[in-house]
């Protein structure tokens, strides 16, 4: 695991505030120089939490997400926000990389599930046969064992190629449900719990692909127990038939609450 450089710049800045007499300018510019770039898919632009930058058009880009939070927060000195609603692999590779170079400091990213065919999945299981939905996650599943590697690798070398010295935070996806909750219509509750099971599965491919590239994973699953769909407080939207593009995404307080701690963590 690569030592978080936004953690080592912080212990710099403790280190000059008691050898300010020599320490401060370097410390100064160190700050300065720190840059983060925040890539992925629709978890990372923050679709579902509202408030979308109408610059970004369909990427749906907000500053409720947890990438711009925590830039609000911590105040890099640059900060480039790329992640996009819909991303697969290959869109990261050719539309979201340019602001990668090598003086970026940090890098964060959600990216895999719709490579996976999560949309596919969660329509199937709403519309088809318990049976059906099964047989779909357990499709994909079997493409996160065979193909979803080779796709994330592809992404994590490109990282690494262009910059070498960041540390990568990849950040996983919540399990959507509470089983026997308070939900009393909608899905069963053996679909739900094939869905779950499909989180978990994806989950452990991208945490394996991120330990074998030297980045950390960090995983956004105890964050959301408790505020799952069914919860009776939960920071996922369920379907949403008004504005279907924000079902089984996080609310704001998700964002917030959820993968917002888990990236400060790992960062």
């Amino acid at each position: 695991m690569r030592l978080s450089r936004f953690a080592a710049l912080s212990s710099s800045l403790l280190l000059a505030a008691g050898a300010a007499l020599f320490g401060a300018g370097q410390a100064a510019a160190a700050q300065a120089d720190f840059g983060y770039v925040a890539l992925g898919d629709s978890y990372s632009s923050g679709v579902g939490a509202g408030n979308y930058d109408s610059g970004s058009g369909n990427c749906k880009r907000t500053t409720r997400a947890y990438p711009a939070l925590w830039a609000a927060a911590h105040s890099p000195q640059t900060f480039s926000f790329t992640a996009c609603s819909g991303a697969r692999t290959g869109d990261v590779l050719a539309n979201q990389l340019a602001p990668l170079n090598s003086g970026t400091d940090l890098v964060s990213i959600t990216i895999g599930g719709n490579d996976a065919g999560f949309s596919d999945v969660m329509t199937t299981c709403v519309l088809q046969s318990e049976s059906t939905c099964v047989n779909r996650v357990n499709q994909a599943k079997a493409y996160v064992d065979s193909t979803l590697p080779g796709q994330l690798d592809q992404v994590y070398n490109a990282i690494d190629s262009r910059s070498p010295g960041a540390h990568v935070v990849v950040i996983g996806y919540p399990r959507f449900y509470k089983l026997n909750g308070t939900c009393t219509t909608g899905l069963t509750e053996g679909e739900r719990a094939a869905i779950n099971g499909a989180a978990d599965h994806l989950n452990a491919a991208i945490a394996k692909r991120a330990a074998n590239h030297g980045f950390t994973f960090a995983s956004v699953a105890g964050a959301f127990t408790g505020h799952e769909i069914c919860s009776g407080n939960a920071w996922l939207h369920s379907v949403n038939w008004l504005n279907i593009g924000e079902s089984y995404h996080p609310t704001a307080a998700g964002q917030s609450g959820g993968y917002l701690p888990a990236f400060t963590n790992a960062a």
